[in-house]
């Protein structure tokens, strides 16, 4: 009978959280609430600024990534055709590349969070670098108003609403394309920045399956971070007045909106606005795409630059952190040994009266000990002269007893004569 190789414990599985849709929003409030609920944030997240004070929880080496990723493709974040842009032809050394970012930002970490809003006209080639980690995928994607992205984006970039809403349609159409196949969520942003709670629990129902951290203490750190002061562009207002752009973005937030509520609406509006999206490329996408591009590659070095620079300055920050952490454990571990010299101190003290009391006791001793041997000696001379005297009484007993004898003998004779007489 042959001894059986134990049986190794299957690896747990592993799921990505890919958060889609387009930038400004609400992207990162989504990201972070996954992240509060259990996913797994990559280990170089871009660091807040003036148009995001709270944070975007993206890798910032990603992002910096998929920009040279749609540059290389002739297009750029801000092109309302990035979406539709062929692969360039060294898609295999691209591939490989966003790999390593991959598992450099990730590791081995079973939940990871993947947040970049380039992902969602970048999915295909995300979703190859998922199957060749052996992660499976969930989706969650915030529906937000056209509008209130353009006002976002006109603070920060300088963008025309007719230019953002059509950037919007693009992610939002590519966004919905790349994950029909996957267990996805669509969550109204404005909803959630009311109450959380319902919108999160109609996301779990649509992923099939509850976040895997949503403890009650993660909700109330959820409950601090996320309130309506996020929203700092009203929502709503009139699509018609951008045209056919208008209109477009309207049919696809029509369908969002359905599918945020749990309803599953009919296509067709969505196909309106993407063959819509297709003709407008074949007029204009030979002017609009390398504009893009150009700016974006200069707008990814700045990005790149930024994002070193964020990390250094955490870096800093934590390693200044751990110094004071360290100077603080080391006064504490002085103070320490300084109480254990103080006692080692008085236990020395101790000793030394202890061997002092020890030196008494010892000169008490051989006082004790001389004292006995000269008793003893006493004794002993007591004892010889005891022996003397019983040699003595036993030398008078034997003459005595000799002297009785002869007594007894006179006596005898006496008697002899008395009676010869």
């Amino acid at each position: 009978m042959t001894d059986k190789p134990a049986s190794k414990t299957p690896a747990p599985p592993r799921t990505a959280y890919l958060v889609l849709g387009m930038h400004r929003s609400g992207t990162s409030a989504l990201a972070n609430l996954l992240a509060l609920a259990g996913a797994d944030l990559p280990r170089d997240v871009m660091p807040a600024d003036v148009h995001n004070a709270r944070g975007y929880f993206e890798p910032w080496r990603i992002a910096v990534f998929n920009d040279r990723r749609l540059a290389a493709a002739g297009t750029a974040w801000d092109d309302p055709f990035a979406g539709l842009a062929p692969d360039p032809a060294d898609g295999t050394d691209w591939l490989g590349e966003a790999r390593a970012l991959f598992r450099s930002e990730f590791g081995r970490r079973r939940r990871p969070l993947l947040k970049d809003p380039r992902v969602s006209v970048l999915a295909g080639l995300w979703r190859q670098v998922l199957d060749s980690e052996g992660l499976s995928a969930r989706v969650v994607i915030p529906v937000r108003h056209p509008l209130a992205v353009a006002g976002s984006l006109a603070s920060r970039d300088g963008f025309p609403a007719r230019k953002s809403v059509m950037v919007w349609c693009a992610y939002m159409l590519a966004a919905e394309a790349a994950s029909r196949d996957l267990p996805r969520a669509f969550v109204d942003y404005d909803a959630l920045l009311e109450d959380w709670r319902p919108q999160v629990a109609l996301a779990e129902a649509q992923l099939g399956e509850p976040l895997p951290g949503l403890t009650p203490a993660a909700g109330r750190k959820i409950d601090a971070f996320l309130s309506t002061e996020l929203r700092r562009n009203a929502s709503g207002g009139d699509l018609s007045a951008l045209g056919p752009a208008g209109e477009a973005a309207a049919g696809v937030l029509g369908w969002l909106s359905a599918a945020a509520r749990g309803e599953s609406p009919d296509r067709a509006r969505l196909e309106q606005a993407a063959a819509w999206l297709v003709g407008q490329q074949a007029l204009y996408g030979d002017l609009v795409s390398p504009v893009s591009a150009d700016r974006a590659m200069a707008r990814a070095a700045l990005a790149d630059a930024e994002g070193r620079a964020g990390f250094l300055e955490r870096t800093l920050a934590e390693t200044r952190a751990i110094v004071v952490e360290l100077e603080g454990r080391i006064t504490g571990l002085y103070a320490e040994i300084e109480a254990l010299n103080a006692r080692i101190r008085s236990q020395e003290d101790w000793i030394h009266a202890q061997q002092a009391q020890m030196a008494e006791m010892q000169d008490l001793i051989a006082d004790q000990l001389r004292l006995v041997e000269a008793q003893r000696g006493q004794i002993e001379a007591h004892v010889r002269k005891d022996e003397d005297l019983t040699r003595l009484v036993r030398s008078l007993e034997t003459r005595l007893r000799a002297s009785q004898a002869a007594v007894r003998e006179a006596a005898g004779r006496l008697e002899a004569l008395v009676a010869e007489s």
